[in-house]
């Protein structure tokens, strides 16, 4: 919901810092390694309850994670680059609820799980309109520098990491942050659902159409 005004006011920050690494040699594929290979720290770190370090993780792997798409339109984009980046981006975010789990299993282990389920319904939902929208050549409106379809919702990128933030800044209140950012998420996936299927339907529709 807040990607599409946060993407603009961080572009500028984000493209020198790309420029800077791409003039001397870094690539887009070699950042998205580095801040997932920092970002994943915060799995012990939570679970030794050492929230203000994995708060650190959190943040430079979300940079990182800012960084490599800027890297990657300055070098030219690459359905290998994109492909990493996504699927270090999930283990990244269950990595963070997992470690909340590990650091108070028996207070936070249904929450976790919980905010985990419904990860899946953001993630499958998000993915499979994607597929679809390149199948269909639907355009990125919205989000045209973006590498697949991005379909919005309630629980965007922008959401998600000031949640995790929250979560390491309040962890005693981890539980009922939790179970706000897991309505958002399920609001999300309803409306991207329905959104999606009406779309693709009516393309289809349109399309008989047109053969009539």
């Amino acid at each position: 919901m807040l990607d599409r005004w946060t993407l603009r006011l961080v572009k500028r920050p984000l493209l020198k810092g790309a420029s800077l690494l791409h003039r001397n040699g870094v690539t887009a594929d070699q950042v998205t390694l580095s801040g997932f290979g920092v970002g994943i720290c915060c799995l012990p770190a939570l679970a030794m309850e050492w929230y203000g370090v994995a708060l650190v993780f959190i943040v430079v792997n979300r940079i990182a994670d800012g960084l490599d798409g800027e890297l990657a339109r300055l070098a030219g984009p690459t359905d290998s680059g994109g492909f990493l980046d996504i699927v270090l981006d999930f283990v990244f975010y269950g990595s963070v609820v997992f470690g909340f789990a590990l650091a108070d299993p028996s207070g936070n282990s249904l929450a976790s799980a919980a905010l985990l389920f419904s990860f899946v319904g953001t993630g499958s939902s998000f993915l499979a309109f994607s597929i679809m929208a390149e199948r269909h050549g639907i355009e990125k409106i919205i989000y045209p520098t973006k590498g697949i379809y991005y379909l919005e919702g309630l629980a965007e990128g922008t959401e998600t990491i000031i949640f995790l933030i929250l979560f390491c800044l309040f962890p005693d209140a981890f539980v009922q942050l939790a179970y706000c950012f897991v309505f958002l998420c399920l609001v999300t996936v309803l409306t991207r659902a329905a959104g999606g299927y009406f779309i693709l339907k009516n393309m289809v529709a349109a399309v008989e159409q047109k053969k009539g």
